[in-house]
């Protein structure tokens, strides 16, 4: 049964993918708070089981698409609660997770396509814009070894777009292109065009672009050091055991009204 700590007792937590770089970001920060444990690093080759033997009460899960949502399985299984930062999770595996929670009621899961606390208000902000302005477009730019485009931040973000929009009755963005034999145009996220940018010397940035009648409005969002996540991965791991269920998005813990 998931374990909520006393003010007095530091939270147990546990890095899975902790020889990554925001694996071991993630572990030094997790050290560096007073009122938090580092009671286990998970590698690709190290057995979960030994998550039960730490008395780990929160895992962060910072692995790869392809394992992320055994992980989690296993994790709610043996009532870990789950602060997840890897994406490639579909609408399937989500629906998938969820029933599984539903036979879990203590048990909170965070999935965030991202934790810094800049990107989560750009996102926020983008719905907000997205009323006011007939076209939008995403620009999102990332480290050459990133596994997935688009990113889940984009994805994510053009999701708050299109809800904004629908809020304000806009229809489709305006978009005459006819001929695109070659995908220049990009993605097409929930009616949004998304491009992705993969280069060396990145981090994890995005430009929103929303045209109007003789103007443009820009948000850009810039980590330029994984450090930057860290606030985020910290306020999940501290908030998560309150919030049971799936919830998807750092905002679900943050007042952004």
């Amino acid at each position: 049964m998931a374990e909520t700590p006393t003010p007095t007792t530091p939270l147990r937590v546990a890095v899975l993918g902790a020889g990554g770089r925001m694996g071991r970001a993630a572990c030094a920060a997790v050290e560096e708070a007073a009122d938090l444990e580092l009671v286990a690093r998970i590698g690709r080759d190290d057995e979960l089981s030994v998550l039960l033997e730490a008395g780990a009460q929160v895992a962060v899960d910072l692995t790869v698409p392809d394992v992320t949502a055994r992980n989690v399985r296993w994790l709610v299984e043996h009532g870990i609660h789950a602060v997840v930062g890897t994406t490639g999770w579909t609408e399937e595996t989500l629906g998938a997770l969820r029933e599984q929670l539903s036979g879990a009621p203590e048990v909170g899961v965070l999935i965030a396509p991202n934790f810094a606390i800049g990107a989560v208000l750009a996102m926020r902000f983008a719905e907000i814009a997205a009323r006011y302005y007939d076209s939008a477009e995403i620009i999102e730019m990332h480290h050459e070894n990133k596994l997935d485009a688009p990113s889940g931040t984009a994805r994510h973000t053009a999701a708050a777009i299109a809800r904004g929009r629908a809020d304000a009755g806009l229809g489709p963005v305006p978009d005459a292109t006819e001929q695109d034999p070659d995908g220049a145009r990009g993605a097409v996220v929930d009616g949004i065009h998304v491009h992705a940018v993969r280069q060396r010397g990145l981090v994890a940035h995005e430009v929103v672009q929303f045209g109007g009648v003789g103007e443009q409005f820009v948000l850009r969002h810039d980590s330029f050091d994984r450090i930057s996540f860290m606030p985020g991965v910290l306020l999940g791991v501290r908030r998560v055991a309150e919030h049971p269920g799936l919830t998807v998005g750092l905002d679900g813990y943050m007042d952004l009204g």
